[in-house]
């Protein structure tokens, strides 16, 4: 999620692909879209919630803009979608009041939906539902600070049905470094190795995107189960701090992890990268100016916000579905396929042509086929690696307190 991009759900379908993937290339796109329906395709990162609730959107019916809604969902193949309870730094001191609203919002737009899709919280859950022709609901805290310092709120996440938690978003908190500030803490603080340990205890994913690398290294240390990253991407390619050197890549494999990579056009490519630089004044002035017009109007916002950016991305070099392969080709030469899944960002970033909302999916999986990808290795990817994973921790829970359980001392 980047802050000026909350409500930036810009692109729609009409977007040209990328050309080594088009109509041309049915055949890889005919295959991709048959891996996906006996695959289980979990995208670890969304940032509908957001728009869940301050547009009050509608996503059982195909939207005109964004990136999701269930129709899309489904055309895409997608059987899991972790939903990103995201908490803007602006809600202070009233986090949680904001995550436990993120929270309802998703809860009642599925409650609307019951034939389409439905609440998870394990990996066998995914299965079933799976074999259900449904959609996995799922969610993950996106910011350590909604907490607000509490372990007990820690616990009342998981009872909610939350199953990751984002150490840190952009900013520092009390107890963790961000890689995008300067560091305040040296890494985690005995508080936020309490923190991962109780993730550890109740079976909930630790997420190491956004982290400072310091903060990395010492999650590694404290976490006795594999940890993941939900949104990553490669920094050999795109040099931003939100990114993984191949060092942290090899650690998160050896740790069992997995790295989710982010489909974000300023996360995938450096070329992107440096057209920006020079105009980024330019585009801050743009989105103050659109923020401050449309204060107090979340719909307006959006729709102006979605203008500016869509304005914006025309002056510069997009990426492509192909850009994003390269990532997991990456990886996959590093550390193998055991170590690769997706994390979108979808409604919470700007997409690479070819992957501009979640039906087109299938092209990156046809483009990853036309390199040589086997049908097993793409099962992993899509998916597989973040059941490993999952059943991982929750084998190696302490707690598994029930949902409507006393409270986790």
């Amino acid at each position: 999620m980047l802050p000026t991009l909350l409500l930036a759900t810009l692109v729609t379908n009409s977007m040209t692909i990328d050309t080594k993937i088009d109509a041309s290339n049915d055949v890889l796109l005919q295959k991709a879209r048959e891996i996906h329906r006996k695959a289980i395709v979990i995208d670890l990162h969304a940032d509908t919630p957001g728009r869940l609730l301050d547009e009050h959107i509608d996503w059982s019916k195909r939207l005109p803009d964004g990136h999701v809604d269930i129709p899309r969902m489904k055309e895409g193949g997608l059987g899991a979608e972790f939903w990103s309870i995201w908490v803007d730094p602006k809600f202070a001191p009233n986090y949680l009041a904001r995550a436990i609203a993120e929270i309802d919002a998703v809860y009642a737009a599925v409650e609307k939906n019951p034939k389409d899709i439905a609440m998870a919280t394990t990996a066998a859950d995914i299965r079933r539902l799976h074999k259900e022709g449904k959609i996995a609901s799922l969610m993950g805290v996106e910011g350590g600070h909604a907490m607000e310092d509490d372990l007990g709120v820690l616990n009342t996440f998981y009872r909610l049905g939350v199953r990751y938690m984002t150490l840190t978003w952009a900013n520092n908190n009390n107890w963790a470094d961000a890689s995008t500030e300067p560091a305040k803490h040296n890494g985690l603080t005995a508080f936020g190795k309490d923190v991962v340990r109780r993730m550890n205890d109740l079976g909930m994913m630790v997420d190491i995107s956004h982290v400072s690398d310091k903060t990395f290294y010492d999650v590694l240390e404290v976490s006795r189960v594999p940890v993941i990253a939900s949104h990553s991407s490669c920094k050999v390619f795109a040099n931003v701090a939100r990114n993984m050197t191949d060092d942290m890549i090899r650690a998160l494999a050896k740790n069992g992890g997995v790295i989710h990579i982010n489909f974000h056009e300023g996360f995938l490519e450096q070329k992107y990268i440096d057209a920006r630089a020079p105009l980024s004044a330019e585009f801050d002035k743009q989105e103050e100016e659109a923020n401050a017009k449309f204060k107090g109007d979340p719909i307006g916002l959006a729709r102006e916000m979605r203008r500016v950016t869509a304005a914006q991305e025309a002056r510069l070099p997009r990426p492509t579905v192909s850009t994003v392969a390269d990532h997991i080709d990456h990886v996959k030469k590093l550390v193998g396929v055991d170590h690769i899944g997706i994390g979108s960002d979808f409604d919470g970033a700007r997409m690479p042509k070819g992957l501009d909302s979640v039906d087109m999916l299938p092209n990156l999986t046809a483009e990853l086929l036309r390199r040589g990808y086997t049908e097993a290795e793409l099962v992993k990817i899509l998916g597989g690696n973040t059941l490993r994973v999952m059943a991982a921790i929750e084998k190696g829970a302490l707690l598994q307190p029930h949902a409507n359980a006393g409270a986790v001392k």
